[in-house]
């Protein structure tokens, strides 16, 4: 009668560590499903940390809720005290937002203004918290400018910014129209060049939000002055709302659709940056497949070093059938075998992937000063570290799934060396 623990003694003496080229195969089958599980902890946890991190600066800089129709908002106080009155809503601004013509010297580019009411804004986004250069100053005839858009135009704390507004090229494309319409010449040149007057701003202050799409096109403007440029009169284009929690606009966003006439309608900051969101979960998950036939290949060594076992060990498989062995108990030596290495390769993966995690900027900066390699350029990610935040759970599913392929690809061997008849096992000896 064999002992019960008879598979995973002889599974342990196969794999004990010899100089043959069967114990290459399987260290390398161990070196393979460790570099599986250890890269796929790092990637997917800096893909977690990084859309925390995200999430973080979208919430920080972005209203967590935004009431609008497209178009102009009409009767916004009304609007903003329906709002205000909702539970969960801490805080309401409007806003007035588009595109402008910017000069600054010689430099011109084309970014969005946005037009805030200064302390009602503050309640909503802490700006001030961002400012780099300057102050939060709104008053009057004054700007700040996000760091690159500043940096694009060359301008600093204190130089004016020429801009120009979209409605008046259109009043001149008008204006035109009218003349040849009409037939009048020449083109009374005095009301072109009072058409297309500009303003002229101080800049009081440089804002870095860490967002490259707001730090690049983004220059911020007393209220009045962008109804002034969009010729809205009293009118905004919408509300700005903070909430108690962001994590829990979406249920206020619904209280205050129920609230709304259309086409008036609120957007989360979810709704606001969905591609994005969407688009960095959908790698993580792409990451975690692609990453994961790094241990299927691991597998298939796995399976081959097997295999070669069971072609070595023919006679003792034949010898072990003669004695009494059963099938499951021949199946278990060699299924004991792929478990040993799936335990051995997740467990070495998990440590590894965990120290590099928690030492990814060092190596990282070892890499860009010792072999002058960039894995994490900050001036494109705007992060001045690697973000990475380590999910058990995610943790858990990469060590279970390499555990059970692993443990998978020992079975077909297992199967073929329980099926070896003693007589044709032991034949030729």
């Amino acid at each position: 009668m064999f002992h019960r623990n008879l598979s995973f003694f002889l599974a342990l003496r196969y794999l004990r560590p010899k100089r043959t080229f069967l114990s290459i195969i399987t260290l390398i089958s161990i070196l393979g499903v460790m570099l599986g599980v250890m890269v796929l902890i790092l990637v997917i946890s800096v893909m977690t940390g990084f859309e925390e991190e995200l999430q973080q600066k979208v919430i920080g800089f972005d209203a967590h809720l935004v009431v609008g129709n497209g178009g102009v908002l009409k009767d916004w106080e009304r609007v903003a005290e329906v709002c205000a009155a909702t539970p969960g809503v801490t805080a309401v601004a409007p806003f007035v937002q588009g595109p402008v013509l910017a000069q600054y010297k010689n430099h011109r580019v084309a970014p969005k203004i946005r037009g805030i009411e200064a302390d009602a804004e503050r309640r909503v986004v802490d700006i001030e918290k961002y400012l780099i250069a300057g102050s939060y100053d709104l008053d009057g005839d004054k700007t700040l400018l996000g760091s690159e858009l500043a940096a694009l135009l060359g301008a600093g704390v204190g130089d004016r910014v020429t801009i120009f507004s979209p409605g008046n090229f259109k009043e001149v494309l008008e204006e035109l129209d009218r003349a040849e319409g009409e037939g009048v010449a020449p083109v009374d040149a005095s009301r072109l060049r009072e058409m297309l007057l500009p303003m002229e701003l101080e800049v009081t202050g440089i804002f870095e939000s860490g967002r490259y799409l707001y730090d690049s096109e983004f220059l911020l403007v007393p209220l009045h002055i962008g109804q002034e440029i969009y010729n809205l009169g009293p009118d905004v284009h919408g509300l700005a709302i903070r909430t108690e929690d962001p994590f829990r606009a979406f249920d206020i966003k619904q209280a205050i659709n129920a609230k709304l006439e259309p086409p008036d309608a609120a957007l989360t900051w979810v709704d606001l940056n969905k591609q994005l969101f969407d688009a960095i979960r959908m790698e993580r998950h792409v990451m975690f497949f692609i990453l994961m036939f790094i241990i299927l290949v691991a597998a298939f060594g796995i399976m081959n070093t097997l295999i070669t076992v069971t072609v070595q060990k023919t006679r003792e498989i034949g010898i072990l059938k003669a004695l009494g062995a059963q099938t499951r108990q021949i199946i278990g030596v060699f299924f004991a075998q792929g478990i040993v290495v799936g335990v051995f390769g997740t467990l070495a993966g998990l440590v590894s992937g965990m120290f590099l995690v928690q030492y990814r900027n060092q190596v990282s900066d070892w890499l860009a000063t010792t072999l002058g390699i960039e894995v994490f350029p900050r001036s494109v990610y705007q992060f001045s570290e690697i973000p990475a935040k380590i999910v058990v759970s995610d943790v858990w599913w990469i060590c279970l799934s390499a555990f059970v392929i692993c443990s998978l690809a020992a079975l077909l061997p297992a199967w073929f060396a329980a099926r070896l008849e003693p007589v044709k096992a032991l034949r030729y000896e």
